[in-house]
């Protein structure tokens, strides 16, 4: 399978795992009810694998950019200047 990089930020990457759960979600639950509907399961499972993936990054990326806003215990920094 062929591979694809893509940059996003943390906002966009949260924005695309709400939809494709939403999408997720009608798919698996909604979709069966109308007529004609064929059900893809594999496809459903790659979905539902994908947005753990990105569930995953988005926690990684959040966890990374608090600890780096945390602040060391016993360093304190002072951004005043004295004359």
């Amino acid at each position: 399978m062929r591979s694809v990089t893509l940059k996003l930020t943390v906002e966009e990457l949260r924005l695309v795992a709400s939809l494709a759960s939403d999408q997720l979600f009608r798919r698996e639950f909604i979709d069966p009810k109308m007529p004609g509907f064929k059900a893809n399961p594999a496809e459903v499972g790659i979905g539902k694998a994908l947005v753990a993936r990105f569930r995953q990054t988005i926690d990684q990326a959040t966890r990374t950019s608090v600890a780096a806003l945390t602040p060391v215990p016993g360093y304190s920094m002072s951004l005043s200047s004295k004359p």
